[in-house]
């Protein structure tokens, strides 16, 4: 299922390849589909589908799901689904106080997991690590798998060297910002890497593998350390000129009015600076109350102390008008809202921004529905092993042009 190259036929080839990526996009959506139900929904002709079809049950994406028993005549019809062991994928996730690498397969199960939870060391050293995790990642498949592994995808946030004060981090981080992390690691491993931005990529997560198999149009909040998002219209990412669209941290909000928010020199803060796992841990160590790290974190929100609700009041405060901004501007109907911790969290924020969209819902204009996010603290990493499973098998608009999309920057082996 590779791209065509230009010369003569290559539209009827890019044609042909983005109708294959629909129809597994189709299964991926229903679970479970007949050639006749694959036919109408893509609407092809039932030649063309069965030469798809079996097209791609040779190349083992797909597999035979049995025979519909129920409201047939005749013959009942064969269905089939995505085939979990079609295709594999390997995700990293850079993040300024962890790194986490997966493996997973074509239906999303993560099958390897090696986690780091430590302050993001100098590249040389975290491609150290990566290195030997993808290694040991790669040995968990075996030949036969090997061969159907689609590559390598890193996630990360853009300009990790800014934004420290708000994300109350004292560390030195301007180097990432200078090095090409994702070529040094296709040269280490020596594998194909699709980069994208951290968001980005948990919004095509949630598209792939999570509420996109029912929603194709919303946008993705999510709060870990810092704050991701991205937008999904018409089943694709939506990335802009510089890959950062629905970038939803940096939007401007007023300071916090928190006693343990630094010291505001502007009349405008950003919302990462008031809406992050970050800003919590900030104000809960402001308190006297000890959080040296993840676990920690979590203990304090399962605990639901005053400190706790006092963060979340200040930061729904924030998210509430800032999610409704980019509702005004993306005319999105669904919000999903994940979270690197639960404990609860999740189903209070879902509750406090309807509540807060509710409440400022401008005239002719509908509250959107909020959704929960699928991944929960596996979003960012699931994430990133998405991206080689979704710049292969995803029928995008560049399918059809023949272009590889601006965020696949699939890099040659070395």
């Amino acid at each position: 299922m590779k791209s065509a190259g230009p010369g003569r036929g290559t539209n009827s080839v890019n044609l042909r390849l983005y109708n294959e990526r629909t129809l597994l996009q189709r299964l991926r959506r229903a679970g479970e589909a007949s050639k006749a139900d694959l036919a109408r929904w893509a609407q092809l002709t039932n030649t063309a589908v069965g030469s798809i079809v079996q097209s791609l049950e040779e190349s083992r994406l797909i597999e035979p799901a049995g025979r519909r028993q129920e409201g047939q005549r005749g013959q009942p019809a064969g269905l089939y689904r995505i085939n979990p062991e079609g295709a594999y994928g390997i995700g990293v996730r850079l993040d300024r106080t962890s790194i986490e690498t997966v493996l997973i397969d074509l239906g999303g199960k993560i099958l390897a997991r090696e986690a780091h939870d430590l302050l993001l060391p100098h590249p040389d050293q975290a491609l150290a690590l990566v290195r030997k995790d993808v290694g040991r990642m790669l040995t968990v498949l075996d030949p036969a798998q090997r061969r159907r592994f689609m590559g390598v995808g890193l996630a990360q946030p853009y300009n990790l060297g800014s934004w420290l004060r708000e994300l109350d981090l004292k560390a030195d981080f301007r180097i990432w910002d200078e090095v090409d992390f994702g070529a040094l690691l296709a040269q280490a491993v020596e594998q194909p890497v699709f980069k994208e931005n951290d968001g980005n990529a948990a919004a095509i997560a949630e598209m792939f593998f999570g509420v996109g198999r029912e929603e194709s149009d919303f946008l993705y909040v999510f709060i870990g350390a810092a704050l991701g998002a991205g937008a999904v219209i018409g089943g694709e990412s939506l990335r802009g000129s510089s890959g950062n669209a629905a970038d939803l941290g940096l939007m401007p909000v007023p300071p916090s009015k928190l006693a343990s928010a630094p010291a505001a020199d502007r009349r405008w803060d950003i919302l990462l600076s008031r809406a992050s796992l970050n800003s919590l841990a900030r104000h809960l160590r402001h308190h006297g109350i000890a959080v040296r790290d993840h676990a920690d974190l979590e203990t304090c929100v399962q605990s639901s102390s005053a400190e706790v609700r006092e963060w979340l009041d200040d930061c729904v405060d924030a998210l509430v008008p800032s999610i409704r901004a980019s509702l005004a501007v993306l005319d999105l109907p669904a919000v999903v809202i994940d979270c690197d911790i639960d404990n609860g969290i999740v189903s209070e924020l879902m509750k406090r921004v309807d509540a807060g969209l509710r409440l400022i819902a401008p005239e002719s204009r509908q509250t959107p529905r909020i959704l929960r996010g699928t991944f929960r603290a596996d979003a960012g990493a699931i994430g990133a092993a998405s991206l080689p499973m979704f710049f292969n098998f995803s029928p995008r608009a560049d399918v059809l042009r023949g272009r590889p999309h601006p965020a696949n920057l699939e890099i040659a082996n070395a």
